[in-house]
């Protein structure tokens, strides 16, 4: 190992659609069933450092410390860019190693196959937004209901990190709609899937973040600002030579 610790490298990865022409979705089906694809995902990750929080235990990134890749291109493409920023960022030096994202399945096999040992973070805005959504399916249009309802099982989420409950609360949920039941249920291996990514309280304890707002973010400028303006339509190849040069650009 070579060069000083890195007291905690956080790595937050995430997608945003961007809107391509008719020859590059070819095949590709839609968001709507039946209706074929307008856009293609361009992943985008990011690197920064924390050394220190504030007087109420909140972390505070480490001023100038982000860096950025981003490509339209596989999983299996993206997961050793990221990993060679991580890696010349100074992965190896990290003391404690953090992956923050949403619940996509290809983030996490990133993390598992690029950044073993690393400590895995679901978005709690994302999770949060999950739990909002059995509320409205629960109590459709009823506002009042669907806050009593989170005011129940939130803190199970948030405050005690009691995945395995919140699971259980929702899979003895009853009702006489089948369709309704199935999402439920959906939702309910969505935190069943990311349990030990939730443990918030445990996260919070150790001054982490636990939300993914660097990469929203990075979607937003890196890639929203200039590839998502009204009536642009994309080649690949010429979507990731911009990303690329902004990349370079903000890093």
């Amino acid at each position: 190992m070579v060069g000083q610790t890195i007291p905690i490298l956080y790595v937050e990865m995430d997608g945003t659609g961007v809107p391509v022409r008719k020859t590059e979705t070819e095949g590709r089906a839609g968001k709507v069933k039946g209706e074929p694809a307008h856009t293609r995902e361009a992943k985008i990750g990011s690197v920064f450092t924390q050394t220190t929080w504030d007087t109420e235990g909140y972390p505070i990134r480490d001023p100038n410390s982000t860096t950025y890749v981003a490509a339209i291109e596989s999983a299996g493409e993206f997961g050793p860019r990221i990993y060679l920023e991580a890696w010349n960022r100074g992965w190896e030096r990290a003391v404690k190693q953090v992956v923050i994202g949403d619940g996509a399945e290809w983030i996490w096999n990133i993390a598992d196959d690029h950044f073993p040992g690393a400590i895995q973070i679901v978005d709690i805005f994302h999770a949060r937004q999950h739990l909002w959504d059995v509320a409205r399916k629960l109590y459709p249009g009823q506002e009042a209901e669907q806050k009593r309802w989170m005011a129940i099982h939130q803190d199970q989420l948030l405050d005690e990190g009691k995945i395995e409950e919140l699971v259980t609360a929702l899979r003895t949920i009853d009702s006489l709609n089948p369709e309704l039941l199935e999402k439920i249920r959906t939702e309910a291996d969505y935190f069943d899937n990311n349990k030990e990514r939730m443990r918030y309280p445990n996260y919070r304890a150790q001054h982490l973040f636990i939300g993914s707002g660097v990469i929203e973010a990075g979607c937003k400028t890196i890639i929203g600002s200039r590839c998502k303006q009204s009536g642009m339509f994309w080649t690949v190849r010429g979507a990731n030579a911009i990303l690329a040069l902004r990349c370079c650009h903000f890093n």
